[in-house]
């Protein structure tokens, strides 16, 4: 009879925090994310043409990890609409040379990579919450003033960049409006790689995996 009492006071306690999402609620989160480009270069193609040499070089950018706000919308209960705002990334970037083209640290280059989502949550209304998402992802390069010795050159970053995003991650729900987030996302970025006074050096796709962790409320 206790056993049963205690799992029916288990259930009472637990069943405020089964009401979770609904039309019209806000929710707010933080959250630490790393950025990790998955970047395809196609410097060496360039440079072979240019130089007559690099082919097989390429740009390799590096990770960093940044704090991340992001405030969804619930338009209905199982859709939301989420809006991040990243405070900007930034990545060193260099050239893994070959074939007669030396590696080579350029300097770094600012993204401010705001994204916009279409969430579907599979359990609203449970503890556990799932969701999946789809959406659009503009990234503005900013402070991209790197510069090559071996080229004697300074490169430029073409400034805008606008690609798809895919999205996936859970909601745990404490209870409250309280609830603990870990969520994955892959943006398309790519932008053209330019001399500052010649010509486009590279192709470069960076396409990030986008990995976080963190809390939320909800209003």
């Amino acid at each position: 009879m206790k056993l049963k009492q205690s799992v029916l006071l288990a259930c009472a306690l637990l069943a405020p925090a089964a009401a979770m999402a609904e039309a019209g609620d806000w929710v707010i989160r933080a959250r630490a994310v790393n950025v990790s480009p998955n970047e395809d270069s196609k410097l060496g193609d360039y440079t072979n043409s240019l130089l007559g040499a690099g082919a097989g070089s390429k740009l390799e950018v590096g990770d960093q990890v940044i704090p991340e706000l992001d405030i969804s919308y619930y338009v209905t209960k199982n859709i939301a609409l989420e809006l991040v705002l990243a405070l900007g990334t930034r990545h060193d970037v260099s050239i893994k040379g070959a074939n007669g083209v030396a590696s080579e640290d350029l300097g770094s280059v600012n993204l401010l990579p705001p994204t916009l989502t279409a969430q579907w949550h599979f359990r609203p209304d449970k503890t556990f919450d799932p969701y999946v998402g789809v959406g659009v992802n503009y990234t503005r390069f900013m402070d991209n003033g790197l510069h090559s010795a071996q080229l004697n050159q300074d490169i430029r970053v073409e400034r805008n960049s606008w690609g798809p995003a895919l999205q996936a991650g859970f909601d745990f729900n404490l209870g409250d409006g309280w609830l603990v987030n870990a969520d994955v996302k892959y943006l398309w970025i790519d932008t053209d790689v330019k001399l500052k006074n010649g010509p486009k050096i590279d192709s470069l796709d960076i396409n990030p995996w986008v990995l976080g962790f963190g809390f939320g409320k909800r209003f």
